[in-house]
Formats: C-alpha cells, structure tokens, sequence
C-alpha cells in the first residue's frame, strides 16, 4: 500500500505507523535531491553544447566564404539607363565598363482571325508549325526538330472558345484566345517564346463551313484569313559597337560572366559599370567577425567564474568548452606568409581584450583597395604546412573537424547523452530501494499490528474476568 494511502495500520499499536514509514521511506529517498539537481545540470550542458554546435556551424559557413572564389570575385553592376538596360551576375565578371545601345527587343509572332459569325461550323483541320518567316511573308522555313502539329475539329462545331481550347491543348507553343466586341468574335493566337524562330503558320484543310479558313495564316499558300499583327524578331542590340542578336530579351554569352536584360530601344547608348563588389566582400568579412564573436562569447559566459556574484557559469572548468575558446583565439593571431597583409590586425580587424574581434572600417576600407591581398589573408591554401594556410582555412578545417561524426563536439554530446543515462538508471535504483523498504516495513508493522491486537485483545479478557472475580467475592 502506497504512503498516504487509507489504512488501520498502527489501531492496534497504537503506533504513528503511518508517519513512521514515510519519514523512513523519504529517508531512503534522500540521495534522489542531488541526482535530480545533477540530471538539470547534465540537461543544461547537453543544451549548452548543442548551441556551440549551432555556433560553431555558422562560422565554418562564415569561414568557408572567405576561403572560396567566389567570395572575393564578386562585382557590382551599374547602368546609366535603367529603363532600357540592365545586367545580372552570372558567373566570374571582370571589372569593366561597356556602352549598350539597344534597336530592337525581342517580341512573339501574333495574329488576329477573321471575325467569325454566330452559328458558323468551324469543323476542319488546321496544320500549325514553327519556324522563321522571311521580311516579305513570302516565305516560311520550318524550325529544326520541330513537327507540325494537327488540330482537329470536328463538324458542327461552332464555338470559338472550344477552337482556342484545343489548340491550346495540342500545341504548346502558342496561346489562343477568344475575343469579343461589338463587330463579333474572333480569335487572338501568340507564340509562346520570343525571337524570329518561334514564328508560327496555320494551314486549313477539310474546312467544312468556311469558318475555319479565318483563322488560317499561311501567306504563301494564300491562307490570309487572319492577320499578323505582330512579327517575330530578335532583340538587336550593340555592345560597344559591336552588334549582338538574341531570341530573348535576356543576352547570355557575350559578356562573361553577366546577363544583359533589355526592356527598351534607346536613342543613346547606356553605359554598363562592372566593378568590384567589395561592399559584398566586407559583408563577408563582418559575417565571419560576427560569427566569431558569437561562439566566444557564449564560451566565455559559460565558463567564467563571476567572483562578485560566487557563481559559476555552466561550463566552468569544462576541458573541452575551454580548449575550443583557446583554439579559436590562437588561430586568429597567427601570421599570412602569403600577403603583404602579415595578419587580421594588418587589415583593420583586432583581438579585443576578452577575445572579442572588431573591425575598424577606415583600415579595412584601406586595405580593400587590394581586394587580392585581403583574401590572401584567410583563402590561403598550404598544403605542405598547414600552419601557414589563411586564417578562413584553418578556421574552416577546425570547424569541420569539431563537427564530424566522431568530431570533439559529438564525442561531448555522446559522454553528456551516457551521464544522463547512468543518472537516470541510479534515480530507478533509489526509487526501487525506497519501494521494496516501505513494503518491507508495512509489513513488519502489519505483522506487529497483528499480534499487539491480539495481546490487547487478551490483556482485556484477563482483566474483566479479574473484575469478575473481585465482584463474585464480595458479593
């Protein structure tokens, strides 16, 4: 029976049997206050190393930055017309400058149908390719590994919208739709893609209520039910003089690295500046003092001892929390044998007292007029001395090996994961002792209980019979 439960153990005692077995029971359960105590604790730390984990990610990302070309190799561009010419990075840029003059943007073939009366059979067949039209409609190549595609409709057909619908449905190329004014209905088709070869002809055949026909284009056949009323053409435009064609408006290819985008012809040549990114450089630079500075300080509030206050942080005197810090800090003071920039405080970035690293901006804006000096400084690669590998590298490298699967920080987590374990197996312990005692007591007392009753139980019996007796005599 449970402490605290109903029970007439001790009526025949007469004893606080009750009160008894929980102060023994709690006894027995006295060493379970410093297990629970260590159990908060060994939770604490095993959350205060899955933060460092999370730090310790961030600044190998930070880290690894520094140490890739494409960290250092970035540029900004600059148009002096925004609204005809613009540019995006696409790969390795060399800083420059271009004049862009634009004729023409590239544009999608569309054509207008005949109007088409209420009620008219639209049955027949339309053939529809794709491909290039020559300046005078006079002729048409077709597109290569392009097929014509069919459209049929069937007789007795005479919505306009179902027409659209499956030539939408049969040929991926082109758009089709229905429009409606006061004259009537007609139909509106587009190629889908921009550029001289995605033009489109329709062929007509089988037309079996001379509805179809209007919706013909096929100028050399004579199929001029519908109108073009706009070409297909490519985008023209000049780059410093030299002239440029593309089936988009998107010009990829001629200047490395950059994408052109056109949106609109000029009068005058836009001028496109391609320079060094080094705004993007230094924000990967502040993101790496950044994630520095967040792993040490959370290392140093964890394992300082406050002598104001007498406590101590979490992970005070913790071998590996502290021998992570001193790696850290040593790393950083270390010298480039590489660039003419000997080391971090040579480009304005300095060890602060308490571990701490600040950038000042004045020097480092200094030292980024040698953007290639400056990634010397942490993108150095030594294979035959590591030591001598830029500070990005090394830091990158530690990272990496503190995280691997058998890395310090896992082996960590794994040995705090065990003590949790072992703490929880000695609280099942206490409890279980605590358990078979109070057991064993209830029924000791029990027993006790028993035979106490049944002494009471005699000790009543012999002194009624005495009073008994007393009485018989005298009477």
């Amino acid at each position: 029976m449970a402490t605290g439960s109903i029970s007439s153990i001790g009526l025949g005692s007469t004893l606080p049997v009750e009160d008894i077995i929980s102060k023994l029971t709690d006894l027995e359960k006295a060493p379970l206050k410093n297990l629970e105590a260590a159990a908060t604790t060994i939770t604490a730390r095993v959350s205060a190393y899955a933060n460092i984990k999370s730090l310790v990610s961030t600044l190998s990302d930070a880290a690894a930055k520094l140490t890739r070309d494409s960290g250092w190799n970035g540029v900004s561009i600059a148009s002096s017309n925004t609204s005809a010419v613009n540019a995006t990075v696409t790969g390795i840029a060399t800083a420059s400058s271009f004049n862009v003059g634009v004729q023409q943007l590239a544009k999608v073939q569309t054509v207008a149908s005949g109007y088409v009366p209420a009620n008219t059979d639209l049955g027949g067949t339309l053939t529809i390719d794709v491909g290039t039209w020559n300046s005078g409609l006079t002729a048409f190549s077709v597109g290569v590994n392009t097929s014509p595609v069919t459209v049929t409709i069937a007789p007795g057909e005479t919505s306009l919208a179902s027409v659209a619908a499956k030539i939408n449905d049969a040929n991926p190329n082109l758009s089709a739709t229905v429009l409606t004014d006061a004259t009537g209905q007609r139909l509106l088709i587009r190629s889908k893609a921009t550029g001289e070869a995605a033009g489109f002809r329709i062929a007509v055949s089988n037309d079996v209520g001379g509805g179809l026909s209007k919706i013909g284009f096929d100028p050399p056949n004579n199929a001029t039910g519908a109108t073009r009323t706009q070409a297909a053409q490519d985008a023209k435009a000049t780059i410093n003089g030299v002239s440029v064609s593309s089936a988009t408006n998107s010009v990829a290819g001629v200047i490395p690295g950059v994408t052109l985008n056109l949106t609109q012809q000029t009068t005058t040549d836009a001028t496109l500046d391609i320079a060094a990114d080094t705004a993007g450089m230094k924000k990967n630079i502040q993101d790496f003092v950044d994630a520095y500075n967040a792993v040490n300080t959370f290392l140093a509030d964890a394992t300082k001892y406050d002598a104001d206050a007498k406590t101590a942080g979490l992970l005070q005197g913790d071998s590996t929390a502290l021998g992570i810090a001193n790696t850290l800090r040593m790393m950083l003071t270390t010298s480039s044998k590489t660039s003419p920039f000997a080391n971090l405080g040579n480009i304005g970035i300095s060890l602060q007292r308490g571990g701490a690293l600040q950038i000042d901006a004045t020097k480092l804006d200094a030292a980024m007029k040698t953007p290639d000096a400056v990634k010397a400084v942490f993108a150095t690669v030594d294979s035959t001395d590591a030591t001598s590998s830029g500070i990005g590298v090394k830091l990158k490298n530690y990272a990496t090996a503190l995280l691997s699967f058998d890395g310090t920080l896992n082996t960590k987590t794994d040995s705090l994961d065990k003590q949790t374990k072992n703490n929880q197996s000695d609280q099942d312990k206490v409890n279980n002792r605590a358990t078979v005692l109070e057991a064993r007591l209830r029924a000791q007392y029990t027993a006790l209980d028993t035979k106490m009753a049944s002494l009471t139980a005699l000790s009543n019996f012999v002194t009624q019979q005495v009073t008994l007796w007393n009485n018989a005599g005298k009477s």
